[in-house]
């Protein structure tokens, strides 16, 4: 996955500036920064959630170039489908389906989108939540779930669509505490068992066990990435020790 030269205007606040990213294939990348700094905006323009002012994304090989005076058009809007089913988002909201059960929730795109046959996706949907330890729960519907099973189940089916990769917008930040853990040790297992992955997140000690790479962030820039033992324990720039400083004190 790569992105290059993107650009992001919302009317005149330059939000993203010009940001050049590549994650390679089976690496977890964890992105920090403080509240406002792009993070969330740059995942959004990766799937087109928001369509960039300039610049290019290239998801498994297929590029798409930023093109807001056309972006209504037909073959824009399916370079924009393709590049979703490559790159599976989830959110800090759930966004489950509550009228369906868990089950129903992770075979529908599946089979609308992929159009793959229903058994081929309820194999694919009781791996996924075995992964992640909801199997007993395939027939109960949201309502019945815990913040965290939810968001589990989310994760199970985004995993549905195999995605290239996987982009999380800090998905434990709607959960309460004691919830947390459940999720990110559901997320760890799969960084670490290669599913590439983009992450926005607070959480430090998760961030520190789970990732390749740490991205920092600071008004709409990449100022420093690498390893987490050297962006998270010796950072290069003023900048990143100040923001490890503050957030760690709060």
């Amino acid at each position: 996955m790569r992105t290059s030269g993107i650009e992001k205007y919302f009317g005149r606040n330059h939000v993203l500036r010009g940001i050049d990213l590549e994650v390679r294939r089976r690496e977890a990348v964890m992105v920090i920064g403080r509240s406002g700094s792009g993070k969330t905006t740059l995942l959004r323009c990766i799937n087109f959630l928001e369509e960039p002012t300039s610049g290019w994304v290239e998801v498994d090989g297929l590029r798409v170039e930023a093109d807001p005076l056309h972006a209504r058009s037909r073959r824009h809007r399916e370079q924009i489908r393709q590049i979703r089913l490559r790159a599976g988002m989830l959110f800090q909201e759930f966004n489950l389906f509550p009228h369906m059960s868990v089950v129903q929730n992770l075979i529908e795109a599946p089979t609308r989108v992929r159009g793959l046959p229903r058994d081929a996706a309820l194999e694919l949907a009781e791996r996924y939540l075995e992964k992640v330890g909801l199997l007993d729960k395939r027939n109960e519907y949201p309502a019945r779930l815990s913040g965290g099973q939810k968001q589990r189940a989310a994760i199970a089916r985004a995993l549905c669509m195999e995605p290239k990769v996987l982009l999380f917008d800090e998905p434990t930040s709607a959960l309460d505490p004691e919830l947390i853990g459940e999720v990110l040790n559901v997320m760890e297992d799969l960084a670490h068992e290669g599913v590439t992955m983009i992450v926005v997140t607070h959480e430090m000690h998760f961030a520190r066990e789970a990732a390749d790479r740490v991205v920092f962030m600071e008004d709409g820039v990449i100022l420093e990435q690498g390893p987490p033992e050297q962006v998270l324990n010796d950072p290069h720039r003023e900048e990143t020790r100040n923001f490890l400083r503050r957030f760690l004190q709060t």
